[in-house]
């Protein structure tokens, strides 16, 4: 079975800072892409980026800029440099990778989000 936990999420002043983390833990035998998705309140769940494992990254247009995708394949962990954070993203943030496993092969695993509110 393979876990992902995410940390760093809270409450940040428009314009400020936050780093996200997201740590995979299970039988492992390869993690493929990684990425990081939002759902606000009352909306459909988005990518906000993503980072395949030779480090190529997407980004979501109101993310540009802004946000930077990073991955640590030996700690088997991404994150998300978050900086100038405005209200519209405030949302739960999930993270989300394409591991293989052992017992099962390519999974699609989520974890279990974290709140990022921000306040204006």
């Amino acid at each position: 079975q393979v876990q992902l936990v995410e940390s760093g999420g809270g409450l940040v002043q428009a314009g400020g800072s936050l780093r996200l983390s997201c740590v995979a833990s299970g039988s492992i035998v390869r993690i493929n892409g990684m990425g990081w998705y939002r759902q606000a309140p009352g909306k459909q769940r988005e990518l906000v980026a993503d980072i395949t494992s030779g480090g190529m990254t997407t980004y979501a247009d109101a993310v540009k800029g802004r946000f930077t995708i990073s991955r640590d394949n030996a700690k088997n962990t991404v994150y998300l440099q978050m900086n100038s954070l405005k209200p519209e993203d405030t949302a739960v943030y999930y993270c989300n990778a394409g591991v293989v496993t052992f017992a099962y092969g390519l999974r699609e695993v989520w974890g279990q989000g974290t709140l990022v509110t921000v306040a204006s």
